[in-house]
């Protein structure tokens, strides 16, 4: 198959906030926890039994911190053993007690997807999972995942974008050039810093500025730039996409202890029938993206990983049955690198806008009235943490605790309001922080957050 025919490459951006060592449940490591769980070992057994099979995997810094953590492996391990095999069997046998042998079934059977993964980490060894991901992971992001048009100076974008990559690198041993921007956030002004970087291709969502979406953008003196094709995303990310077919586990109703043994339609969740809708879905995905670039051109289809075995507790069965049937159909999934070198480049428009893959494609969700307060503060530290470091006043501690503060994911939990007052807790912890690094205070919060960061990346030019 020539590039001409189309091509259709599939992006998996991976990452978790840094909530190591900072609270368990509700909110905290348990969120990582269950990740590596129910997303980050199934992916890797996927991914090495298919030599990546062409999807391109992006892994944030502040993700790999955490999973190369001291101590967290034996956290997460008696996490899935001590706590959630436990669990699945006092639920499984309220069930039982309570007349559903059913649902009691499907409890213990669900509590086995646990106790397999503690099995695969333990045989991973302590760091095996973090180094599994980053053999196949071609993409890096910036160290904390900060909305990269709201930092306040070039020289917060430098620091941000150096630690990340220096991360990276020196985990994964190179690097090809291929960045997410954290939540898609885009605009044009960063082109120069991000190719001073040596980054060179970024993913965009231009939904509702291009025509056409589906060929990449040569920019003047920056990244290619690679346009989403939302029309491909939304048939699984949307209020009616795949993951809402009534054969799949309805994640959102819930046992005693917060496990999900129903099915969308209400029945009892059945596996079988569930992977059989995954391989239907897979089958509808090709044809319809093989229709979509018949006439050539590269889709890019972008998801969250955690999406795919966790909110979506079938993805990666989807995936990997997306897989096979492109390989029956003779649709070419390909590496997004390799399909942006074959497939040619229009120039980018000089108008282009600020946006991102957040409603309603702007910044709203992180600078608009309900997380202004955060945003200016977080502007704020960085602008007195860069004149501390220019009178070299600014420690590694320091750095970090900004790091920590510019995460998006502060103003995203705030603004979903999916998390009580955690997310305001953690900025406010960061900033206090900073300001006691600042004020020559010794001791730190933060761990093993950005362990490449230094002051001198806020000033060399």
């Amino acid at each position: 198959m020539s590039p001409a025919d189309g091509r259709l490459a599939i992006v998996l951006h991976t990452h978790m906030p840094y909530v190591e060592g900072f609270g368990t449940w509700p909110f905290g490591e348990e969120w990582l926890f269950e990740a590596a769980a129910t997303v980050y070992v199934p992916l890797l057994d996927l991914l090495d039994a298919r030599a990546g099979g062409g999807v391109t995997l992006s892994i944030t810094p502040v993700l790999a911190d955490q999973l190369e953590a001291p101590g967290v492996h034996a956290r997460l391990l008696s996490f899935l053993r001590d706590l959630r095999v436990t669990t699945h069997e006092l639920d499984a046998e309220g069930c039982r007690s309570g007349g559903e042998p059913a649902l009691a079934d499907e409890v213990h059977r669900a509590g086995g997807d646990y106790a397999r993964a503690a099995d695969r980490l333990e045989a991973l060894g302590d760091g095996g999972l973090a180094a599994g991901l980053l053999r196949h992971a071609d993409w890096t992001s910036s160290a904390t995942h900060a909305i990269l048009p709201l930092l306040a100076t070039d020289a917060g974008v430098r620091l941000q974008l150096r630690a990340g990559i220096e991360s990276h690198r020196a985990r994964a041993g190179c690097w090809g050039g291929g960045l997410w921007l954290p939540e898609c956030a885009h605009a044009p002004w960063l082109h120069p810093l991000l190719e001073e970087a040596g980054v060179h291709a970024t993913c965009v969502d231009l939904t509702d500025v291009l025509a056409d979406p589906l060929r990449p953008l040569a920019t003047a003196d920056g990244p290619l730039l690679a346009p989403l094709d939302r029309e491909t995303i939304e048939l699984v990310w949307s209020e009616g996409g795949y993951p809402a077919a009534g054969a799949y586990r309805d994640s959102h109703r819930r046992t005693v202890h917060h496990h999900h043994p129903w099915a969308n339609d209400g029945a009892v969740y059945d596996r079988d029938r569930a992977r059989e809708q995954a391989v239907a879905d897979a089958r509808d995905f090709v044809a319809r993206v093989q229709r979509r670039v018949a006439g050539g051109g590269l889709s890019v289809c972008a998801l969250d990983t955690e999406l795919l075995g966790h909110h979506w507790y079938e993805g990666l069965d989807w995936l990997a049955a997306v897989l096979d049937e492109a390989a029956r159909a003779g649709l070419e999934i390909v590496g997004l690198d390799e399909a942006l070198a074959a497939t040619p480049a229009a120039d980018a428009p000089d108008d282009l806008p600020t946006t991102s893959w957040g409603e309603p494609r702007t910044l709203w969700t992180w600078d608009g009235p309900q997380v202004a307060d955060m945003a200016f503060a977080a502007r704020d530290a960085e602008l007195r943490t860069l004149a501390a470091a220019e009178q070299g006043g600014a420690s590694p501690r320091a750095v970090r605790e900004l790091l920590a503060l510019q995460s998006s994911d502060w103003a995203f939990l705030v603004t979903r309001d999916i998390s009580g007052p955690y997310p305001r807790e953690r900025a406010a912890g960061h900033l206090a922080c900073l300001d006691a690094a600042l004020a020559g205070m010794h001791g730190s919060a933060v761990r093993n957050l950005a362990p490449f960061a230094d002051p001198a990346m806020l000033l060399a030019p």
